[in-house]
């Protein structure tokens, strides 16, 4: 048998479904009618997102934080292993602005992703400096392997176009004191991809900081 309709979103109706719906809109008077009205803010769909979840893909800041306030936890991933933390250091451009919010409400920086990823290994891919430089402050692990063989710098590289962007990021890694020559699982180092894909600039930066491999 098919489910009805969700209720209106302004009906007042209390409705897991409705609540992970309208937080996915931005729709803040809709999430706070919800919360309101008892829906658990850790309500799950069935792939297993929160609301927070569905907020993050949309950088909805006012949703996240207003959930986030209602005690929403950051670190609970969907079923492909996708938490609001994660979200925000990949999903929203370089735009620091949601992962501050869940750093300030206690994100765990070396959770790990489905690939065994870091935040930091999620945006130095996507070229995000400035995500680089505050995930760095906080503490995360700069020289973590992923399951492709990859840390953060090697991804920089290998899925960056050489481009100012991509130059910013990897500046910002090494700034940030990455280790500029570990080799990825098939022994190549970062500046060696930089050499291979013809990133001058970049290879300029990692040779700057010391890289000789």
């Amino acid at each position: 048998m098919r489910a009805g309709p969700l209720p209106s979103p302004h009906s007042g109706a209390a409705s897991p479904a409705l609540l992970i719906e309208v937080a996915g809109r931005g729709d803040v008077d809709a999430v706070r009618t919800q919360l309101q009205q008892g829906v658990p803010v850790d309500a799950r769909d069935d792939g297993g997102a929160t609301a927070l979840v569905r907020a993050a893909y949309g950088n909805h800041l006012e949703v996240a934080a207003l959930l986030v306030q209602a005690g929403a936890d950051v670190d609970l991933a969907d079923d492909t292993r996708q938490s609001a933390y994660l979200i925000s250091t990949s999903e929203v451009g370089d735009d620091p602005r949601l992962l501050e919010l869940t750093l300030n409400a206690g994100a765990d920086v070396d959770v790990r992703d489905s690939f065994d990823g870091t935040g930091l290994i999620r945006a130095a891919e996507r070229g995000h400096a400035r995500i680089v430089e505050r995930l760095l402050r906080a503490g995360v692990d700069r020289n973590h392997v992923n399951r492709l063989g990859y840390t953060a710098l090697h991804e920089a590289v290998v899925f960056g176009e050489g481009n100012p962007a991509d130059q910013a990021t990897v500046a910002a890694l090494v700034t940030g004191g990455v280790a500029v020559d570990i080799p990825d699982g098939s022994g190549v180092t970062a500046l060696a991809h930089a050499e291979r894909r013809g990133q001058r600039e970049v290879a300029s930066i990692l040779r700057a900081a010391g890289a000789t491999g």
